[in-house]
């Protein structure tokens, strides 16, 4: 694949300023990397912005959940659950090293709201509209079952439970590896560059004012069509761009904790139900970690304020005590927590989790399309309807120049499945080079695929530690800056690598080396060293403020 560096921001923006682009999308989440994958796969000449990191916001605080929707049905949204179902089965072949199959377990009590039957044709829907193409068909599993696949679940009015397959996913890499695509069809992408005015002719705009935000340095954008892919900042971006707005947003927070493994000792996610209304909440294994969520409540606020409070943290630990009362789960457990903010579209629902998940593509007259909503799960799909939507705007030449797509094609040439099967044969010796266990070689093959390969050559050609692990993530993050267009030290805590959200200490111990990094690779000063770690700081200090007690970066 390209270079997707530092220096490819450079070019980008340089380019950015001499060129005409068919389209220019406005924002570098799931949504605005998918929309530029495909347009640019079709052969328009495409340009990207984001204001902050790449997967900033919604996109790298979900679920990491790859699925159908189960409780979708009990909405009759049918078809949102098929075309879901049909991307998962797509994003299994897309994305080998970054989505995996995942059983879950729905556990069902005499109280619940679900009874097992009721479940059972829920169940066998689910893998019909699957068209029975999932990695494992639904089972239903009996108390005792039950209780020896989920240790410390209560047993008290246990009826039984349902397993079936679904996926999960590195949600923040995913929206990366979408942009590096795009980038090898030609897609000019830039993180930290904002939008901060557009150029009217007549009624219609023509180009975007922009910002570098590294050096302050103002540019203009010009181009055919524009593309607002700004999520849960529709509205704002709306209003700051065009003036005279109609809202089309109900923002909702949604909070996860992440908690060590061995303490809810799970292989399968579980299926909990929240209270007696829809909502459900997951507990989902993710190699050490375990993450629990998610909340769902109104946040008409800045989304870029969101953090997590006492209150949410209350809430999950409160249900899990609910599910699994032999744990004995406290706050002092919690690793981590992280929140973002759900882009719903508005609608007249008298609860956030009755709005629909369903996308919209809103043509504003002004020359601008807004695309927002949706899942993760059918980001490519929805980009592809954004693109095909867009293209109205254009000639007939080319409409039919530009009708085809090539988003079902893996998004790195490296990883098809068939070689992902293959790497598993390189886990020994990488073993041996590194003296790191085997779930953690499994790990770093879950994240890269064969470019791992590149990664250990970073990786030897680093001065040995008394800790591997330290040698290791300093390979990690020169990888991230030459491969992800990683700037910032916060970038890489919070997005590019699982220290943040995984590690016992929030990866504190790695904080000097890796800003050392950073700053031999970027010819960082010791104020701005300083700078880029209260940057770091300033996230963890706003995200775990409801820990207190607990030492944050000590």
């Amino acid at each position: 694949m390209k270079s997707f560096s530092a220096a490819t921001r450079q070019s980008n923006i340089q380019a950015m300023k001499q060129q005409k682009f068919d389209l220019a999308i406005i924002g570098g989440g799931i949504t605005g990397a998918g929309v530029a994958r495909d347009a640019a796969s079709r052969g328009m000449k495409v340009a990207l912005i984001e204001a902050n990191d790449f997967a900033f916001g919604t996109s790298s605080r979900s679920s990491k959940l790859v699925h159908g929707g189960y409780r979708y049905l009990e909405n009759l949204e049918f078809g949102l659950v098929f075309e879901a179902l049909s991307e998962r089965r797509l994003l299994f072949s897309m994305a080998p090293h970054l989505v995996h199959p995942l059983r879950f377990i729905f556990p069902i009590y005499e109280d619940s709201r679900l009874g097992m039957n009721k479940m059972g044709l829920g169940m066998l829907l689910y893998d019909t509209l699957a068209l029975f193409e999932t990695p494992q068909m639904h089972e239903r599993l009996g108390p005792s079952t039950t209780l020896s696949r989920l240790p410390f679940l209560r047993d008290q009015g246990l009826v039984g439970s349902y397993a079936y397959s679904d996926a999960y996913m590195d949600d923040d890499r995913l929206v990366v590896e979408t942009l590096r695509s795009a980038t090898d069809w030609g897609a000019l992408c830039a993180n930290y560059t904002k939008a901060v005015g557009a150029r009217f002719e007549g009624d219609q705009v023509k180009a975007i004012d922009c910002e570098d935000l590294e050096s302050g340095e103002r540019f203009e954008i010009q181009a055919q069509h524009f593309v607002s892919t700004v999520g849960p900042w529709t509205d704002r971006v709306g209003q700051s761009l065009l003036g005279t707005w109609q809202k089309l947003m109900r923002p909702s927070k949604g909070i996860h904790l992440t908690l060590p493994r061995d303490r809810v000792p799970v292989s399968s996610a579980v299926v909990m139900g929240a209270d007696k209304q829809k909502r459900i909440v997951f507990l989902i294994p993710r190699h050490e970690m375990v993450i629990v969520g998610t909340t769902d409540t109104d946040f008409p606020d800045d989304p870029g304020e969101v953090c997590t409070k006492k209150e949410d943290v209350r809430y999950l630990l409160r249900i899990l005590d609910e599910y699994f009362p032999g744990a004995k789960l406290t706050e002092g457990d919690v690793i981590s927590s992280y929140a973002g903010v759900r882009p719903l579209v508005h609608d007249d629902s008298l609860s956030e989790s009755g709005t629909s998940r369903e996308h919209l593509i809103h043509h504003d007259e002004r020359n601008v399309t807004f695309v927002t909503g949706g899942k993760y799960t059918t980001y490519r799909h929805m980009s592809e309807q954004a693109v095909d939507a867009v293209l109205g705007f254009f000639s007939i030449e080319d409409r039919v120049r530009f009708a085809r797509n090539r988003t079902k094609e893996p998004l790195n040439p490296l990883v098809t499945l068939e070689a992902y099967w293959k790497n598993e044969r390189l886990v020994p010796r990488y073993q041996a080079q590194t003296g790191i266990g085997y779930e953690q070689i499994k790990l770093l093959l879950d994240r890269h695929g064969l470019e791992a390969e590149q990664l250990m050559e970073i990786y030897l050609n680093l001065a040995e530690t008394p800790d591997p692990w330290e040698r290791y993530w300093q390979a990690e993050a020169l990888f991230a800056m030459e491969n992800t267009m990683c700037l910032h030290l916060a970038d890489f805590y919070l997005r590019r690598s699982p220290l943040f959200l995984a590690d016992r200490g929030r990866g504190a111990k790695f904080l000097s080396c890796l800003n050392a990094t950073f700053a031999t690779q970027y010819g960082w000063n010791d104020a701005k060293q300083k700078e880029e770690r209260d940057r770091l700081m300033a996230h963890v200090r706003r995200e775990l403020a409801w820990m207190e007690s607990i030492p944050v970066f000590e």
